[in-house]
């Protein structure tokens, strides 16, 4: 029998929580997609991912769970028609040894702690790069196709259908993530294109890194509109990339703002009919020690000159920095074909503050106009030492009728409804 019980959240302001999923027990979500009338959930503990029927969202139905390889993680992953994306990579969380707390993942580039760097890749035990899925029976995904990859794999892609698909990846050789373009013209047998990264990543190449010390040069994802690929690269900040030779991506213009803020940079979101492009630096420390993070919009008007107008207002409906957990932006609703599309309604997860919604309407002065923080989760799947049991709300998705789809490193999926 599905459990309907639905939690009190610890804070709601012109936001109502109206469904709750224990993803069948995996409450742990990271990437979230919903296509067709389920939810596609990408687990960063649980080792796989889950597909969740919210046809009805105020009573979740049956869940059905896909296994990673072993070693493996599947943390993001893309829907269109009927095609499942998904990354493998290698589960960086339960390599204990090399990323015994939470710290060393957020302040040294993932190849230099893993040793791949160097050009001499260690024995391969888990799968690394993306497999494709027929989700034509949107809860019998049947594998169709795979690319595999030297190195790490992939950590999160962009697809939106047609012949190209854009990741960030890990090769051997490479200090860190950096970016890639795929050809998907026969999605049996995906192909890298193009490639592109930050000078000094290359280091079986010879290239050496111009990070600070405890600084993270490595590309989180990109999101392409038109030919134009706005890239976010942790500490090593922003991007815009001409990808109209995919063979060939070509760089429009780079800004970095770490130091003197605190970097992190994680997910972009262009705003094409405004020239306007928001852009959100993840909070990766407990309490604020990695200092304050920021969702910035960016005037584009001219690409080569990207400039920041206005930042978000920070929640402070609570002492969050104290709360425990991180306090601090994370994901955005990227506008993807099919969901709710808005250049001046802005959804983005919080973390430890939950869910907000901001109206950009005035590109200089954003509002927030709706806030909801589910309560704290009852299970840890978070394996992680010392991790406090409070919500970190992950990655949020908008459907076409408005409503609001956000994950959580432990509590299930929260569906939400906003008050407009």
């Amino acid at each position: 029998m599905t459990d309907i019980s639905i939690p009190t959240p610890d804070f709601a302001r012109n936001m109502r929580l109206i469904g709750h999923s224990p993803i069948g027990g995996r409450g742990d979500g990271l990437q979230l997609m919903v296509h067709r009338g389920y939810a596609y959930v990408a687990h960063p503990w649980s080792s796989g991912f889950s597909i969740i029927d919210v046809r009805d969202p105020k009573r979740p139905g049956p869940v059905t769970y896909v296994q990673a390889p072993a070693n493996t993680w599947n943390i993001h992953l893309q829907t269109h028609d009927d095609l499942l994306l998904v990354i493998d990579a290698l589960d960086l969380f339960a390599d204990v040894q090399s990323f015994a707390g939470e710290k060393t993942y957020y302040t040294q580039s993932v190849g230099e702690t893993l040793g791949e760097s160097g050009g001499r890749a260690r024995e391969r035990s888990w799968d690394a790069g993306m497999t494709v899925y027929d989700i034509s029976i949107p809860d019998r995904p049947r594998r169709i196709g795979t690319l595999r990859i030297d190195g790490i794999g992939f950590h999160r892609i962009w697809y939106v259908g047609g012949r190209w698909a854009y990741a960030s990846a890990l090769f051997t050789g490479f200090s860190d993530y950096i970016f890639v373009t795929i050809d998907l013209a026969n999605p049996a047998r995906p192909e890298i294109a193009g490639r592109w990264w930050l000078p000094g990543m290359h280091t079986a190449g010879g290239e050496t890194s111009t990070a600070l010390p405890g600084q993270r040069f490595g590309m989180h994802h990109a999101v392409v509109s038109g030919n134009t690929a706005y890239a976010a690269w942790r500490d090593g900040g922003l991007t815009l990339l001409d990808v109209s030779n995919h063979a060939e991506p070509k760089l429009v213009a780079h800004r970095n703002w770490s130091p003197p803020y605190g970097g992190g940079t994680h997910s972009p979101l262009p705003l094409p009919e405004r020239d306007l492009l928001v852009v959100a630096d993840e909070a990766v420390l407990d309490h604020e020690a990695d200092g304050r993070k920021h969702v910035w919009v960016f005037d584009i008007r001219q690409p080569t000159n990207p400039i920041s107008i206005s930042t978000f207002p920070i929640p402070d409906d609570a002492d969050y920095t104290r709360k425990g957990g991180h306090f601090g932006p994370h994901n955005l609703h990227e506008n993807r074909p099919g969901s709710f599309i808005s250049e001046t309604l802005i959804f983005a997860t919080w973390q430890n503050a939950g869910v907000r919604a901001f109206d950009i309407s005035d590109a200089y002065h954003p509002r927030e106009t709706g806030a909801l923080v589910p309560p704290a989760p009852t299970v840890m799947t978070d394996r992680r030492k010392d991790r406090p049991p409070v919500i970190q709300s992950a990655d949020v998705f908008v459907d076409r009728a408005g409503l609001i789809f956000a994950t959580d490193y432990n509590a299930g999926l929260s569906i939400i409804e906003y008050g407009g």
